[in-house]
């Protein structure tokens, strides 16, 4: 099985981001995900772009498998979400990327772009390294 069929594996038990809202894990590595989210209406807001909970719950899923695919587990302490762009695209990708990982806490920053190039948001995710 490869890294990609065993993250999809361990990571559908989260069902609101897989199955409810239909996040995908696309590429991971201890450290880094990329995730995507093909919008569908019930993601998008009055204005008919993605509603700001679909955005957060995208930049979420990612920093979840990114910190936890084959490393000790990590909960998430705070997260800065700013909302930069409105996304005009289909599908939504996230992208995390470990910045530091110490023994108690890690940092990550999360991308979320849609497949036109525009930049919807950005993430700073602090995150517990839970002790064995």
């Amino acid at each position: 099985m490869t890294d990609l069929e065993r993250a999809r594996e361990e990571f559908s038990r989260d069902r609101f981001a897989t199955e409810c809202c239909g996040a995908v894990i696309e590429e991971v590595r201890p450290g880094y995900a990329r995730c995507t989210l093909q919008l569908q209406p019930e993601h998008c807001n009055a204005m008919g772009r993605p509603m700001g909970g679909a955005v957060f719950t995208l930049a979420d899923f990612a920093f979840a498998v990114a910190s936890n695919f084959d490393q000790t587990p990590v909960v998430s302490l705070t997260t800065q979400i700013t909302f930069l762009g409105a996304a005009k695209g289909k599908t939504l990708t996230a992208e995390a990327r470990q910045v530091k990982r110490g023994r108690s806490t890690c940092f990550f920053e999360v991308s979320v772009t849609d497949e036109l190039g525009t930049l919807a948001a950005n993430a700073a995710v602090t995150g517990y390294v839970m002790q064995k």
